[in-house]
């Protein structure tokens, strides 16, 4: 999803039936407990869940990204998923077989749409390209650290049980229109894509980290020699 390029748009079309929206940061801020338990639902991987999966019987090493998302899929219908989908409508899908390749899909035979597992993955992957997510590919190496990882995920949960939810998006917020490098004001914030938003956070972190290095190159704390190109040059994105 490298190559994607959404700097300017407000939807990225994964077929001719089904659209990624591209919400403005004021959009989500408004409804922003509802977005992302939408996102954490489209692109969770099994060990993210790893608790709720337990508590329901389910071995998180034993199931795929894809198997979850059916699993949470019945979820979506209860919530207005239009910042995500659109006017897509979740209500008339149903979990069905699909009749060419025997394989379960999400389907609404009203419109004839199918959510299979690659349109699962490319809607997962510019999710995750919008929103700076990296999947969480960790396995335990054995059944104790299978375990152990369970435990401590359990005794995570039961610590943050009663913690009230903190905004994601309204430190960043501070934080950026309190930033030299930052050029918008908190209403010019709200304007902006949350594609927009987070590139231009991610970028103004690589701008302070190389003046940063410049300052210790310059006091000789720093040898230049020991840098890459990519930690020379704050423009490069990756």
């Amino acid at each position: 999803m490298s190559t994607l390029n959404l700097l300017y748009k407000k939807q990225y079309e994964i077929n001719d039936s089904i659209k990624i929206v591209i919400p403005s940061v004021g959009e989500i801020i408004d409804n922003e407990d509802s977005y992302y338990s939408i996102i954490t639902v489209l692109t969770a991987m099994p060990i993210d869940l790893m608790v709720p999966l337990d508590d329901a019987g389910i071995d998180y090493t034993e199931i795929n990204e894809y198997d979850l998302f059916l699993i949470m899929s019945a979820g979506l219908k209860a919530q207005d998923t239009s910042l995500v989908f659109g006017d897509l409508d979740l209500t008339k899908f149903e979990i069905s077989v699909n009749q060419k390749n025997g394989k379960i899909v999400l389907y609404d035979a009203e419109d004839d749409i199918v959510i299979d597992r690659a349109t699962h993955a490319r809607i997962a992957g510019v999710l995750r390209k919008i929103h700076h997510l990296e999947k969480n590919r960790r396995k335990p190496a054995n059944k104790e650290a299978k375990e152990y990882m369970l435990k401590r995920a359990r005794e995570k949960m039961r610590r943050n049980r009663n913690r009230k939810q903190e905004s994601q998006l309204e430190p960043l917020i501070i934080a950026m229109v309190n930033a030299e490098q930052y050029k918008y004001d908190f209403e010019g914030t709200r304007e902006l894509s949350i594609y927009q938003f987070n590139e231009s956070v991610r970028q103004i972190i690589k701008k302070v980290d190389y003046d940063n290095r410049m300052y210790g190159i310059y006091a000789g704390t720093i040898n230049a020699k020991e840098l890459s190109q990519d930690d020379l040059n704050w423009l490069t994105h990756k």
